[in-house]
This record gives C-alpha cells, sequence and structure tokens, in this order.
C-alpha cells in the first residue's frame, strides 16, 4: 500500500525501446571487452596514438592542469556522483516510492561492482606518472569516473523526466551532466589518466546499465500495478 506521502511518477517507462537500447550497449561492450582483453593489436596502436597526441600538450598546460585539479578535487568525482544518487534514492524512499529506490540504489552499486570486476579481469595496470604513455596500454578498462558519471547522470535524469520534473530541477541535471562531461573530456581522455577504449567502454556499460534498469523497473511495476490492494 502506498503511504499518504507517495509521489507518483507521471511518465511512462518505454521498455521495449529501454531494453533494446540496453542489449545494444552491451553488446558493443562485449565485442570492446574481447578486443581488449584480446590486446588487439590496432586497438592498443590507437589508444596509444591518442595518448601520445593528447597528453603530452596537456601536462605540458598550467591551466589545464589546474581545470583537473579542480575538477577532481571539488566538483567530479565519483563519490559525489553516488552522493547525488544516494540522496534520490533517500527522497524516494522518504515518499513511499520504495519500488523505485530500490531499483534505482542496486543499479548505481551494480554499475560499481561490474566496473570493478571486469577492471579486475581484464588485468589492465594502472600508467604512472610522469610518463604514463609508455607505462601502460589500457589504464583501467572501463573507466570507473567515466561508468559511475553514466549511470548517475543516466538515472538522474530518467527520475526526472519520469516525474515530470520543473526547470529548475532540468537546469541543475544539465549542469552536473556538462560538469561530467568536462570532466571526462579534461581529465580521463586529455591529460591521458585513462585511454580512449576505457572511456568508450564505460560509457557503453553505463547506458546499458540504465537502459536496463528503466526496462525492469517498468515490468516489474506494471505486475505491481496487477496486483490487488496496491
Amino acid at each position: 500500500m502506498y503511504s499518504p506521502h507517495t509521489i507518483r511518477p507521471i511518465a511512462s517507462p518505454r521498455p521495449v525501446a529501454a531494453l533494446a537500447a540496453g542489449t545494444a550497449g552491451t553488446a558493443l561492450f562485449v565485442v570492446l571487452l574481447a578486443l581488449v582483453a584480446a590486446q588487439w593489436q590496432p586497438l592498443i596502436s590507437l589508444d596509444r596514438t591518442v595518448a601520445e597526441s593528447l597528453h603530452r600538450h596537456a601536462v605540458g598546460d598550467p591551466g589545464l592542469v589546474r581545470v583537473n585539479r579542480v575538477l577532481t578535487d571539488w566538483f567530479w568525482d565519483p563519490w559525489t556522483m553516488r552522493a547525488l544518487v544516494a540522496a534520490a534514492v533517500i527522497a524516494l524512499w522518504w515518499h513511499g516510492a520504495r519500488l523505485l529506490a530500490l531499483w534505482v540504489a542496486a543499479a548505481s552499486l551494480l554499475g560499481s561492482l561490474l566496473q570493478q570486476g571486469l577492471k579486475a579481469a581484464v588485468n589492465r595496470e594502472r600508467p604512472r606518472w610522469p610518463d604514463p604513455v609508455d607505462t601502460a596500454h589500457f589504464a583501467a578498462f572501463p573507466s570507473g569516473h567515466v561508468m559511475t558519471a553514466a549511470v548517475s547522470c543516466g538515472l538522474l535524469l530518467w527520475l526526472l523526466r519520469l516525474y515530470g520534473a520543473g526547470p529548475a530541477l532540468w537546469a541543475g541535471a544539465v549542469a552536473v551532466a556538462v560538469v561530467s562531461v568536462i570532466g571526462v573530456a579534461v581529465t580521463r581522455v586529455y591529460l591521458g589518466v585513462h585511454w580512449l577504449t576505457d572511456v568508450v567502454g564505460g560509457v557503453l556499460l553505463g547506458v546499458a546499465v540504465v537502459a536496463f534498469t528503466v526496462a525492469g523497473y517498468a515490468r516489474s511495476a506494471a505486475r505491481r500495478a496487477r496486483e490487488p490492494g496496491v
């Protein structure tokens, strides 16, 4: 039974479209994972080219180094993104949307577990400073920062659409997404901390996790709505 202060979604999730997106993202990620695990030489060369062309220029620019420090230390960090999701979960639970709160919390946790497990499975070593280009082919596949940003932003945007959020919340969500994109571009690609494949892998797997969450919640909510007394 819903409590008197329950908030109800006003938008109906589309499980078929979400399932298709999740399946496509997973398929592309599996292909990329296989190439990374096999250390396919063209992919290694591509990553190395990206690192050579971007990183060596970026580390010599004090402004970019400062931007990186400000982003990672003050604004954009996996724990910041997880805190936003945790706040959304608490708000949903407090307002009686406990099924949705559990789905969101489970999706965030699943994303972190998948990222850590897969990174350990492909056994990629982390780059070592001051010259990470020469010390690792794939830094952390999939990138934890990128995947956390994709999962967190995806879940938050889905919740805003689900509940018909107003302009203020949408503006805040867009600001978070923009900072995340800048953080990925500057701290994970341009500065060469993580290579191109790690970033692409994080995006693909993050999108897949969010898409399957949307589809799973829609089906679960539909079954619950058919139960008597709910």
